[in-house]
C-alpha cells in the first residue's frame, strides 16, 4: 500500500450547528456549507477538513440516518488517499488478509470518490481512498 497523502479529515458531531460554530466563528477557518456539512478544500496540509454531522457519515457508511448500536460511534473522520481506484481496492484486500474488518469495502460515493471504510481502535473512521480532483495535477 501506498498512501499519497491525508486526503481528508473531518470532526464529526452531533452538534453541527455549535461544532461549525467553533471551527468557522471562534477559530476563524473559511468553511463553505453543502446542506448540514461545513467544510473547506485544499486546506494546507490535509487538502480537506470537514465538520460532518454523525447522521450524514452513517448515511454514507450505512445508507441510512443513524449510525448502528453495534458500531462505536466516531468522533472523527480521517481519509489515506492512494493512487487510484484499484489500489483502494487492493488495499482493502491487505488489510482483510491482515485480519481488518470493514464497515463498507471500496465503493465509488455520489461525489465520486472512491472511499473503503473502518472504524480504529481508538473510534476514529478510516478511509481508504481515492479522491480524483486531488491528483488533476499527476495528469
Amino acid at each position: 500500500m501506498d498512501i499519497k497523502c491525508i486526503a481528508g479529515f473531518a470532526a464529526i458531531t452531533k452538534q453541527p450547528d455549535a461544532s461549525a460554530s467553533l471551527y468557522q466563528g471562534a477559530l476563524g477557518l473559511p468553511l463553505e456549507r453543502q446542506d448540514d456539512y461545513c467544510f473547506m478544500d485544499k486546506f494546507p496540509g490535509a487538502n480537506h477538513f470537514g465538520v460532518w454531522p454523525l447522521k450524514m457519515a452513517a448515511l454514507s457508511c450505512f445508507g441510512q440516518d443513524e449510525w448502528p448500536a453495534h458500531v462505536p460511534e466516531p468522533t472523527a473522520t480521517i481519509e489515506f488517499e492512494l493512487a487510484d481506484a484499484e489500489a483502494v481496492e487492493s488495499a482493502v484486500e491487505e488489510m482483510k488478509a491482515k485480519g481488518q474488518d470493514f464497515i463498507h469495502e471500496a465503493r465509488k460515493e455520489p461525489w465520486g470518490q472512491t472511499v473503503a471504510r473502518f472504524i480504529s481502535p481508538e473510534g476514529v473512521l478510516i478511509g481508504l481512498s481515492f479522491t480524483p480532483w486531488l491528483h488533476e495535477h499527476d495528469a
